[in-house]
C-alpha cells in the first residue's frame, strides 16, 4: 500500500500535478506499524491500519483523476497505466479471495512476476518467472531455454520445448525422438504422440539401457545450479518478458561456449581444426550429434 501511495504521488509530480496533501510522512508510519503488527500477529490492528492506508490511496487517486483530465493524451495513458498497477496493489489488501493468484502484482517494476512454490523449507516460495530447459542426453550441452509467462504446469510446456528443440536440429536433419523427464511431466504422451517420455513411473517397463539413460538426468540439477551461481541466472537485470527470454537464452549461451572451450582444452585444438577441414561446419555439427546423440533429449 505504501508503495502504491508513493509511486502515484510521484507519477503525478512527473507529469506536473501537484496535491494538496501526499500523506508521505504519515504512509510511512503506517507501513511501518502494518509490519510491526503483522510480525507480532495483532492482525486487527494491522487491518486497521491497512484500511487506512486504502482511505489515503483513494483520495490521492480520486486527486489525479480529476486534474489529469486537462492534461494530453499521452500524459493521462501514462497516468492511467500507473493507477491500474496501484488499483491491483490495493485490491490485493481487501481479502484473500479478491484476486486471483495469477493475477496478483508482486513486483512493480515487473508485473510479469509471479510466485513459484519451490517446496523447500528454506526457501519455500520464489518470486521469478517460470523457464523451461532441454539438454542433450550426453554431453550436458543445453540446447533449448526458453521463459513461460504466468506459471504454468511443467506439462503443459513440454509440446512447446519439444517444437522448439525440433526447429533448431531441422538443419542437421535430426529431430528428438526419446525424452527423459522427472515427473512433472507426466500425462503428455498423447500430446506428443511420435516421442517416446520416459520418467521413474515407467520404470517396470524400461529396459536396463533406459534405466542407466534414466539416471543421467540427475546431472541436470547440476547443470541448472551452475546456470544460476555462474551465469547469472540467479538474477534478471532485463526489462520485461522479452528481457527474461533474452535472458534465459543468453545464460544458456555462456553455459555452452564456456562448454565448447573446455572441450577444446580436453580434445585439443588440432581435433577441431581437423573436423573444421574436412567436414566442413555442418559436417562438424552432425559430427557432435553422432557422438553426443542430439536425437536424445533430457527435460
Amino acid at each position: 500500500m505504501e508503495i502504491a501511495r508513493s509511486k502515484v504521488v510521484e507519477a503525478a509530480k512527473a507529469n506536473g500535478i501537484e496535491h494538496k496533501q501526499t500523506y508521505a510522512k504519515e504512509g510511512q508510519l503506517l507501513g511501518y506499524k502494518a509490519g510491526r503488527y503483522a510480525h507480532a500477529r495483532q492482525f486487527k490492528r494491522m487491518r486497521k491500519v491497512i484500511k487506512r492506508q486504502r482511505t489515503i490511496f483513494g483520495r490521492l487517486q480520486l486527486e489525479v483523476a480529476r486534474k489529469m483530465s486537462s492534461l494530453s493524451q499521452a500524459i493521462q495513458e501514462t497516468l492511467r497505466l500507473t493507477l491500474d498497477k496501484a488499483k491491483r496493489l490495493v485490491m490485493q489488501t481487501t481479502s484473500r479471495k479478491a484476486v486471483d493468484n495469477r493475477a496478483k502484482l508482486y513486483s512493480w517494476h515487473a508485473p510479469e512476476v509471479g510466485c513459484i512454490s519451490k517446496g523447500k523449507s528454506r526457501n519455500p516460495d520464489e518470486f521469478s518467472v517460470k523457464m523451461g530447459l532441454a539438454m542433450l542426453l550426453k554431453g550436458n550441452l543445453i540446447l533449448v531455454a526458453r521463459s513461460f509467462l504466468g506459471n504454468p504446469y511443467d506439462c503443459y510446456t513440454m509440446q512447446e520445448q519439444i517444437e522448439q528443440s525440433a526447429i533448431l536440429m531441422q538443419c542437421l536433419g535430426v529431430k528428438p525422438e526419446v525424452v527423459y523427464t522427472d515427473l512433472g511431466y507426466r500425462g503428455v504422451e498423447k500430446d506428443n504422440p511420435d516421442i517416446e517420455i520416459k520418467h521413474r513411473c515407467k520404470d517396470k517397463r524400461l529396459t536396463d539401457e533406459e534405466r542407466r539413460l534414466l539416471k543421467r538426468r540427475q546431472a541436470f540439477e547440476l547443470i541448472i545450479g551452475h546456470l544460476r551461481a555462474d551465469h547469472r541466472m540467479n538474477r534478471c537485470n532485463l526489462k520485461g518478458s522479452e528481457g527474461d527470454a533474452l535472458h534465459a537464452v543468453l545464460c544458456a549461451a555462456g553455459y555452452n561456449i564456456r562448454w565448447l572451450l573446455r572441450m577444446i582444452v580436453k580434445k585439443g585444438l588440432g581435433l577441431l581444426l581437423w573436423l573444421l577441414q574436412v567436414s566442413g561446419l555442418t559436417g562438424l555439427f552432425a559430427k557432435l550429434a553422432e557422438i553426443f546423440g542430439l536425437n536424445r533429449l533430457q527435460n
